[in-house]
């Protein structure tokens, strides 16, 4: 048996508690718990779900404030505890968790999940959780004024750390957006944040609202997540995926096989890193850059804002100095979102995970490359996934530097001469 978990994200004042309120106000007659995460010692969405008059006036245990940490990460075990305690007072119909303006949500829907792939037994829970939805609530206002790619991207007085990734990421892991304080920007403004939305997730439903006031069958018992396709559906993911050099469409989205390509270090006693590409020898040459965003759900033409994609791709690893530099000095300040895997040529051995939010840059160790596997191993490893060997180049092995990137009217010449230049 299952019970089904919401789970609410957004970042501070874009309205997820004014959402949890109308949640609770229902007229179904659904019985919610609701769980409250606030990084501060101080939980002050809880308060106002109190003072609302909704949960938490009366011993019920309804209402379960989770503070002083963020349920992505240091207070995982106790969401996981105080899920199961819910659960185990059969009192429920539902679960709401209302998660911190600044967690990430993928780690959040980790854990339920795993929760619910929890093997059975005599002690076993008879009940598991089962993530129904994420909700993602966007504050048109702010989106429009962090991302539209002008003045406001250019103040140096944005002072909360990392505050355009962290918006990106929880736009890019959800399947359900509510763009909410619409009637704040004008119908041409909120068509273009709509695009930007869209060139950042293709997949999941917008919702268009003020006050995050939706009809509860919107968001409440759509049986509509699933982990693997949530968690495939930004567009970086599809693209560093898929071909470099071709973009698949079919009935209006973009398809691309996913391959696996993580194995058991111990087993190995290697980490590798590897990224699926088709050919990467097509009638444009090396490094081909093609590659276009379909705008879907006729919501207009793909250009008609100047947003856009492109992959660029190629063998070579960078120059870390020069591209230090590049991204430093000189990143375009209309790239939206750029994400991917790239090398250097003082570490062939290494892939790194490069990302750009706004004014955010991040460059994290990936793992080694395949092609640093003894030859044995390796061969076991292109046997077991086909893609590898298909993918592999005689020189580089399955090294490449492979870069998806977001952006308003790109110069896609200008940017590959560019970031050609950063080669070793």
């Amino acid at each position: 048996m299952e019970i089904p978990v919401l789970l609410l994200t957004g970042y501070l004042g874009s309205g997820k508690t004014t959402l949890l309120n109308h949640i609770l106000t229902n007229r179904e007659g659904i019985r919610f718990a609701v769980i409250v995460n606030d990084i501060g010692e101080v939980n002050i969405d809880a308060e106002l779900i109190q003072k609302g008059g909704i949960v938490g006036q009366d011993d019920s245990d309804d209402l379960i404030a989770l503070q002083n940490g963020c349920i992505c990460c240091t207070l995982k075990y106790d969401l996981i505890k105080q899920l199961d305690d819910l659960i185990s007072t059969g009192k429920f119909d539902y679960i709401v968790i209302e998660a911190s303006g600044v967690c990430e949500p993928a780690p959040i829907a980790q854990t339920i999940c795993a929760m619910q792939r929890m093997p059975g037994g005599p002690d076993a829970p008879k009940v598991h959780p089962r993530l129904d939805a994420i909700v993602t609530v966007v504050d048109a206002l702010r989106l429009k004024d962090e991302f539209g790619c002008g003045d406001a991207l250019e103040k140096e007085n944005i002072d909360e750390e990392d505050i355009e990734n962290l918006i990106i990421e929880q736009i890019e892991f959800c399947n359900i957006i509510l763009l909410n304080k619409i009637s704040e920007v004008s119908r041409e403004e909120a068509s273009e944040i709509r695009q930007v939305i869209r060139a950042l997730q293709p997949k999941a439903k917008i919702f268009e609202c003020d006050y995050c006031d939706v009809p509860l069958d919107d968001i409440v018992d759509t049986h509509s997540f699933d982990f693997e396709d949530v968690a495939t559906s930004a567009t970086w993911v599809q693209k560093i995926e898929g071909p470099a050099d071709e973009q698949i469409e079919d009935d209006g989205q973009n398809h691309v096989h996913l391959h696996d390509h993580d194995h058991d270090a111990a087993e190995h006693d290697h980490d590798h890193h590897h990224n699926s590409n088709s050919d990467d020898h097509c009638d444009h040459g090396e490094g081909c850059t093609c590659g276009h965003h379909h705008h879907h759900h006729g919501e207009g033409e793909a250009e008609e804002y100047g947003i856009s994609t492109f992959v660029y791709f190629r063998r070579r690893p960078f120059d870390f100095n020069k591209f230090d530099r590049f991204v430093n000095l000189h990143w375009p300040k209309n790239i939206i979102r750029s994400k991917g895997v790239i090398y250097f040529s003082h570490n062939r051995d290494m892939s790194l995970l490069f990302e750009t939010a706004g004014r955010q840059v991040s460059l994290k160790e990936a793992g080694l490359w395949y092609a640093t596997a003894p030859a044995e191993e390796l061969e076991q490893m292109m046997a077991h996934d086909p893609a590898l060997r298909r993918d592999w180049d005689e020189e580089y092995g399955d090294r490449m530097v492979k870069l998806v990137i977001i952006g308003r009217d790109l110069d896609r010449e200008k940017l590959s001469a560019e970031l050609d230049a950063c080669l070793a």
